[in-house]
């Protein structure tokens, strides 16, 4: 007979390896391609000392003269804070005890509620990778009852529970609504609830994942963004926090090979991972095409296919900005975590919890981590791209 233990079993030993492996290599082909660590973490935070520009103590002199005086690294702390990331299933009393007799029907609930969780996960944490930290999907353009029309859909979904804030990141008043529907054409949202009253919502508000504001990856919208400091330094202050950006309207193997080049003369960085929007790769795609190029396929970790440049993958990306390219030495980037995924567990060790008051019960889980780039100088971007 199948019962709650049987769940717990099943969720401990058989999901927990795939379900990891999942999340860490077929989120997306960026992902896979930075190296995970639980090195430089100390309690809550990320403490890492990362090297900049070298050692002074070199130079030349004459047969009997003085030595170079010592002149050590340059290093630099960053400090972040884990974030926590969480994935929850949930199980009604009802659909397990329909299952209890029938072992497959059991399996097949508890394979339907992982695939999607992985669903769900894949899409939050692809995009995280390109976020700037705050959590921000979009902005509000204007609202009526519970349409909501906003700046773009590209980081949305149907399903999402959502919140909406002020720019300053304040409560609007509306919170944990799920996104019933979504008109991409006309860029609205339909959101679940009562009719949100009028001026709730204006222009300029901000539309975030439930309880996120502040909470997620910092992802390359930080690397890249405008933002004063980055990883607890300022970026005024350290100029090798800042990254090289680009404005070409064309994309061609110039192009691309300039910015390689700048990345090797000035950070000493070796580009091996390219990823753009989709409309950027096809423009590229069709530069080659109209050059008569060969279009070399290239075999990534996770099971993905790039075109190559020069041996690098070019890769597309359902949540990279549109017109924009970025040029990265992935080598550069970790992805530090206190542990790998876990399953959260209450005090008696168990995985699977009833909900208060409900006949639900639920499994979250959890992964405490955050991604730092340790030469961001060393990274580039080229925007303005026209799209195909």
């Amino acid at each position: 007979m199948v019962t709650l233990q049987s769940a717990e079993n099943a969720l401990k030993t058989l999901y927990l390896g795939v379900v990891s492996d999942q999340l860490n290599t077929n989120v997306n082909p960026l992902l896979a391609a930075i190296e995970q660590t639980a090195s430089d973490v100390w309690g809550k935070e990320i403490r890492k000392l990362a090297p900049y520009g070298i050692n002074g103590g070199i130079g030349a002199g004459t047969e009997t003269g003085d030595l170079p005086a010592a002149a050590e690294n340059n290093y630099a702390q960053f400090v972040l804070t884990l974030k926590n990331l969480y994935g929850t299933i949930e199980i009604s009393d009802k659909a397990i005890r329909a299952s209890q007799n029938n072992a497959g029907a059991f399996v097949n609930l508890l394979n339907a509620e992982m695939e999607g969780l992985l669903k769900a996960s894949k899409f939050n944490f692809g995009r995280m990778l390109y976020g700037d930290g705050t959590g921000t999907l979009t902005t509000v353009e204007s609202a009526s009852g519970n349409n909501v029309v906003v700046a773009s859909v590209q980081n949305l979904i149907e399903g999402m529970v959502v919140d909406a804030l002020t720019s300053e990141g304040a409560s609007t008043g509306v919170a944990g609504r799920r996104i019933t529907s979504i008109d991409r054409s006309s860029k609205t949202i339909t959101l679940s609830g009562n009719a949100i009253p009028a001026s709730t919502l204006t222009k300029g508000n901000i539309i975030t994942v439930q309880g996120s504001y502040k909470n997620e990856l910092t992802g390359l919208g930080a690397i890249f963004g405008t933002g004063s400091t980055l990883y607890g330094l300022s970026k005024t202050a350290n100029k090798w926090l800042n990254p090289r950006s680009y404005t070409s309207t064309a994309i061609d193997d110039v192009t691309i090979q300039k910015v390689i080049d700048e990345m090797d003369e000035v950070a000493g960085s070796k580009a091996d991972f390219i990823v753009c929007s989709f409309g950027v790769k096809r423009a590229y795609q069709e530069y080659l095409t109209e050059n008569k190029s060969n279009v070399d396929i290239m075999n990534l970790a996770g099971g993905y296919k790039a075109i190559s440049y020069n041996g690098i993958p070019v890769v597309s990306d359902r949540f990279a900005p549109s017109g924009t390219m970025y040029v990265l030495d992935t080598t550069e980037f970790h992805l530090h975590q206190l542990c790998d995924w876990r399953w959260l567990e209450g005090d008696n060790g168990k995985i699977i919890r009833q909900v208060a008051g409900k006949p639900v019960y639920t499994a979250t889980l959890v992964k405490y981590a955050d991604l730092i780039c340790d030469k961001p100088s060393g990274q580039a971007k080229i925007s303005g791209i026209t799209e195909k």
